[in-house]
């Protein structure tokens, strides 16, 4: 795709269109009606090629746009694009040459014409937005290619709302109009036909429409718009020189930390990693209908159990790596009573996450006077402990979307792949583990027996050092625990058979893992060398945030 700019200042949409090349596209030759614009100095280093064609004292407009044409005539483009271009276009220029695009900054046909953000100002309207618009005789008034809202602020002016119009509007709307031109996704509809090809022969008839493409929503829609409002302003980010925010999806139904009450008046605010890790924990808690307790340490689970009571759960939680736990994030799927919160104040833990306290267990809760209490309300039951269906994950330059982990496996799911059957503790064990195991950062190995975790190897770069990690763990740290006789979960294949015989060697003597390596073969003869069971679920449950 070529492009032929046309700018009477700047030009910093055709500069910033230069840089990116939506789809590829670069612009053949940058034309102005201004001999000192700016625009000129800007493309000559980016070697574009620049025309200056001024319009001569009592000059008519057609006039002056057949010299225009004449002089684009030794270029080779397929696109028009405006930017700032302070003439209004004659039908005859418009027939003679491709699709011509313009980006006004506003949404129209809101605000047309010169001084569109003062009229946003003075309407007093709180979004506002550009628009890619074909171009034709009647001002502003050309079939929409796509658009792009912005919000207005209480404290903006003209020119705070002109920055960020072109920054966070323009500069996306207008590549992206370009790109889907550049691949050949937009049909400009026209009296008489449609172009839908922009090949430089020039359009014919009336523009009367436009249309474009996989332009659909769905799931992963082809654009997405995200509205949040600002929660709270946080004391500092992940480390003290961050600066960070909390921010709220006001239309979010599932139980979560970012709306949560916080019970104790005395304790400091929330901070950023204080939101993650709790977060966290209250998204591993929510994986079970029984009592469950989990501790969480920098996103990971030091240890999880289920019980019949949530003081017991979060006992064999904590037993699992109580030093680990020091400093912590304590989650319960349950209303926390005063025997599990006297346990939890026992020793120092930054947050305690639940759907509700006693009153007995906030009297005791209270008299630590930096733990923050959060009440997440009632989580729900089953599946409808989730209704937020998607995740993601801001990026450098975008952002990554994607459905949340909501396998759940059943014994029936479940392949058999040893001589040795596993018994049906072993099979409950192993659900467990697994559900566990979805929140831990891969590469992720965790050691299970009942429904309480032993061991938990977590963020190694190598799956068999994650074993080596969570049998050290399982040694070293957790207390009347034992990984003889444990079930050992990985939430990938094992890609050779060391890490069984890492496991062996800690005493483990069920496996639960995905399946699917080249070496599949090879690592079940040796759980079978070892007379473990081994099931493979099918799928993995990687975690990489």
């Amino acid at each position: 795709m070529k492009i032929a700019g046309l700018a009477s200042n700047r030009g910093r949409n055709l500069r910033h269109i230069a840089d990116v090349a939506p789809g590829g596209a670069e612009l053949s030759v940058v034309l102005t009606n201004r001999e000192q614009a700016p625009v000129l100095e800007a493309a000559t280093e980016r070697r574009i090629p620049t025309e200056v064609v001024e319009r001569e004292e009592g000059e008519s407009r057609a006039s002056h746009e057949r010299r225009i044409l004449d002089r684009l005539a030794d270029y080779d483009f397929d696109l028009v694009c405006l930017d700032g271009y302070m003439r209004v276009l004659t039908d005859e220029f418009l027939d003679a040459a491709p699709t011509t695009l313009n980006v006004h900054p506003s949404l129209l046909p809101a605000f047309p014409g010169m001084d569109a953000h003062e009229q946003v100002l003075d309407a007093g309207v709180r979004t506002t937005g550009c628009t890619v618009h074909v171009v034709t005789e009647e001002i502003d008034d050309g079939p929409i290619v796509t658009q792009e809202p912005v919000p207005v602020y209480g404290d903006d002016d003209a020119d705070s709302l002109k920055d960020r119009v072109l920054h966070d509007a323009e500069f996306t709307a207008y590549p992206r109009a370009v790109r889907w031109f550049a691949e050949g996704r937009v049909t400009v509809e026209r009296e008489g036909g449609e172009d839908g090809d922009a090949d430089g022969d020039g359009p014919v008839g009336e523009v009367t429409g436009v249309t474009v493409e996989g332009d659909a929503g769905g799931d992963f829609p082809e654009r997405r718009f995200a509205s949040e409002e600002r929660a709270d302003t946080l004391r500092y980010g992940e480390n003290p020189h961050q600066d960070a925010a909390l921010y709220a999806d006001d239309g979010c139904e599932e139980a979560s930390v970012v709306g949560a009450d916080q019970l104790n008046p005395g304790a400091k605010g929330m901070g950023y990693n204080n939101y993650n890790d709790a977060d966290a924990a209250l998204n591993l808690v929510k994986e079970f209908e029984e009592p469950a307790a989990a501790v969480i340490k920098h996103t990971n689970p030091a240890g999880c159990a289920t019980s019949d009571t949530l003081a017991d759960a979060y006992d064999r939680a904590l037993r699992t790596d109580a030093k680990s736990a020091f400093g912590g994030i304590v989650a319960l799927n349950r209303e926390c009573d005063a025997d599990t919160a006297t346990a939890v104040a026992d020793s120092f833990k930054e947050v305690v996450v639940a759907p509700g306290y006693t009153d007995s267990a906030l009297d005791v809760l209270r008299e630590k006077g930096n733990l923050r209490v959060l009440d997440v309300g009632p989580l729900g039951e089953g599946v409808d402990r989730f209704s937020e269906r998607f995740t993601e994950k801001p990026v450098v330059g975008g952002r990554l979307v994607q459905e949340r982990d909501f396998q759940s496996p059943t014994v029936a799911d479940l392949e058999i792949v040893t001589e040795r059957e596993p018994t049906d503790e072993q099979l409950e064990t192993m659900l467990f583990a697994w559900k566990t195991l979805k929140h831990v950062k891969s590469n992720g190995i965790l050691f299970a027996t009942g429904t309480e975790t032993v061991g938990v190897g977590m963020g190694q770069v190598s799956r068999v050092d994650a074993v080596t990690l969570a049998a050290m763990k399982a040694e070293k740290d957790a207390e009347g625990k034992s990984a003889e006789g444990a079930v050992m979960a990985s939430d990938a294949f094992f890609p050779f058979p060391d890490a069984v015989e890492e496991a062996a060697e800690a005493g483990i003597e069920a496996v639960i893992q995905p399946g699917g390596s080249v070496n599949d073969e090879d690592v079940i003869a040796a759980a079978d060398e070892h007379d473990m069971a081994m099931a493979f679920t099918g799928s993995r449950c990687f975690r990489h945030d």
